[in-house]
């Protein structure tokens, strides 16, 4: 069998996969978000954390409840980490630097799971798993609850309460997350991947040396890495370290767990709203930009271009040969265009245009099918700024879903979408512009600018994920990205939830003969153009600069 045609089968039964759990899994959400019964596990927790979970909040609460819970989480785990040394399990480890402890105390809270550290030479088993592990849990359910709250925006009238934060993030660990996760966790042990607390062994003799790996709870972090898009990874070699991802199998495995809940959502939002169709075209959107990616990368990273090329049969540099060109481009387009930040390659030794469109999926804000619950709320905001635009062409009061979208939802949208943006570019030129940032690069040129735009395109889209040529480990990078996982991940929150209270406020518009379809294909591809325009209009100057120069210089 061919590569090519090994790529595509496996692209084709990820696509069966996902459709095969996409109606159960969405539906189960929508009734988990909707459901007034509280299992009695759950209740239990209610009482420790001093939660009412029947209390309706209004915006401005919702949000004091994700910033509260996300501010003790970020406190807590820099704290673990500032006193490994003394903690049992610690492996002998020593404490994380302040600077360090920070980075990864940010980047595990905001979702983003970026690393500045060897996993397996810094992180003991009580970090790893008493705090990493359980962030992977909570950061997920706190995406999903605000991406909830946000339809539910949608879904009532005359009334500004979006629901309980405690008992949506709850729920959403509990009823979601974890029953996948072990699962999940059990399926990767099948696979190869470790389970165990051992501690650090000699594995051989290479090269008149010897060479160690510590043992760790590596399935059950590994399964909620990618369920909850989180990324990371219990070794420094990620997602193509064989303890991790041992096989092609356990590969495609876990590429279905990055993208099930996110496109699963689509459905959640179409059943709390009223109307299924709804959700189909947001996910025909999500759809459309997804496999365009992925054939899109399959294409760059197989096209011949010399000798070298020919014989390896693509872009092998960089790549698993467990995996492939096939399993590699999937992976690293499913990565990037949800926030998940895991990888099963160097993407720093793809083509130019492949290192391109790894970025470009992060700038387009991660939205096909994104991250878990920001995916949803990020293409919801991207289809009230398409309505806008389609209202401003016709001359009507543009609506979306029954909601006038006026002055203040657009301001909102608007403040959303120029978050990220701003602080890319912003940390990207003053880290060029500053003598001692340019010392943490591998490359010069093209390839040099590509490493940072990448760190940062990362950090503040959630993603986690790195070109893997920049040394990141130093206090500059380690604060300033931190800060800008920390801001791009609850800045944005801010005006989804005031978004969300001010759509719950309204009262409902009927539909009438001038109302725009956007249940139907035509909205779909408005809104996907859209989404390419403004991506385009915004880093357009930066990718020409990086990843674009490259590529037409190779």
């Amino acid at each position: 069998m061919s590569p090519v045609l090994a790529g595509v089968l496996q692209l084709l039964a990820l696509v069966v996969a996902l459709g095969l759990a996409y109606r159960p899994l969405g539906d189960h959400m929508a009734r988990v978000y909707s459901s007034p019964k509280h299992l009695r596990v759950e209740k239990w927790i209610y009482k420790v954390i001093g939660a009412d979970p029947t209390t309706e909040m209004r915006w401005p609460a919702y949000l004091r409840g994700v910033l509260a819970f996300s501010a003790v989480s970020v406190l807590f785990l820099y704290l673990i980490q500032r006193v490994q040394g003394v903690l049992p399990g610690s492996l002998g480890f020593s404490s994380i630097d302040p600077d360090q402890a920070f980075n990864t105390a940010a980047s595990f809270v905001a979702n983003t799971n970026w690393q500045s550290y060897y996993g397996e030479q810094a992180m003991g088993h009580v970090v790893q798993t008493g705090g990493l592990a359980v962030q992977n849990f909570v950061s997920a359910a706190v995406g999903m609850a605000v991406a909830v709250a946000l339809v539910r925006g949608f879904a009532r009238s005359r009334t500004g309460e979006l629901g309980n934060f405690w008992s949506d993030l709850v729920r959403g660990t509990v009823r979601i997350l974890v029953p996948i996760a072990v699962v999940g966790a059990l399926v990767l042990v099948a696979c190869g991947a470790i389970q165990n607390f051992s501690g650090i062994h000699q594995v051989g003799q290479f090269m008149g040396g010897s060479q160690e790996w510590n043992g760790g709870a590596v399935a059950s972090q590994e399964v909620i890495k990618e369920l909850g898009t989180n990324g990371g990874g219990y070794f420094n070699a990620n997602s193509s370290h064989p303890f991790e991802n041992p096989s092609p199998v356990s590969n495609l495995f876990e590429i279905f767990l990055i993208l099930v809940i996110p496109f699963a959502l689509t459905r959640t939002f179409g059943r709390m709203v009223g109307s299924v169709k709804q959700g189909y075209a947001i996910l025909a959107a999500m759809g459309v930009i997804w496999l365009g990616f992925s054939g899109l990368m399959m294409w760059t990273e197989f096209a011949h271009n010399g000798p070298a090329f020919d014989i390896a049969g693509g872009a092998m540099e960089g790549k698993e040969n467990r995996f492939g060109i096939g399993g590699s481009s999937i992976f690293a387009v499913a990565t990037t265009l949800t926030s998940t930040g895991a990888v099963n390659s160097f993407h720093s030794s793809y083509t130019g245009f492949g290192g391109g469109i790894t970025m470009l999926g992060m700038q387009l804000g991660e939205i096909a099918p994104g991250g878990v619950g920001s995916g949803l709320y990020g293409m919801l905001i991207m289809a009230i700024i398409a309505v806008f635009i389609a209202g401003l062409m016709v001359g009507r009061t543009p609506e979306y879903l029954g909601k006038k979208i006026g002055t203040r939802q657009i301001k909102l949208a608007a403040c959303y979408i120029l978050i990220t943006p701003t602080l890319v570019l912003g940390f990207t030129a003053v880290a060029m512009a500053l003598p001692t940032p340019g010392n943490s690069m591998t490359n010069s040129g093209a390839h040099g600018f590509s490493e940072i735009l990448y760190a940062y395109t990362s950090g503040a889209n959630n993603n986690g994920s790195a070109f893997a040529g920049l040394n990141a480990d130093t206090q500059w990078f380690n604060s300033t990205i931190g800060i800008a996982m920390l801001l791009g991940r609850f800045l944005p929150m801010v005006f989804v939830l005031a978004l969300a209270g001010s759509l719950a406020e309204q009262k409902p518009v009927p539909a009438t003969v001038g109302t725009l379809g956007t249940q139907k294909p035509m909205f779909s591809g408005l809104l996907v153009g859209t989404i390419l325009i403004i991506t385009g209009l915004t880093y357009f100057p930066a990718l020409a600069l990086g990843p674009l120069a490259e590529g037409l210089a190779s």
